[in-house]
């Protein structure tokens, strides 16, 4: 699970076996985790985050997004 992002509370990554998907991350921090789609930015899953969280991760996934959607091609062209 390549970490590719990492501020305050948060660590941002993806599983190396989901190129059948489309362009996702995945955000951990204290036991928590949720899925969010990257083109357009979607929630996809919520496992413990509440609305005030939810709100920080995807103002941090948009002041990130090119640089997330980059790190996943990269990977995902170099690993098929």
């Amino acid at each position: 699970m390549p970490t590719v992002l990492r501020t305050g509370p948060f660590r941002f990554s993806f599983f190396n076996n989901e190129n059948n998907e489309p362009p996702h991350i995945h955000v951990h921090a204290g036991g928590n985790q949720a899925k969010y789609w990257l083109d357009p930015i979607v929630l996809e899953r919520n496992y413990g985050f509440n609305l005030h969280e939810l709100r920080k991760i995807k103002s941090i996934i948009e002041e990130h997004q090119g640089d997330l959607l980059g790190e996943w091609n990269d990977y995902f062209e170099n690993t098929i």
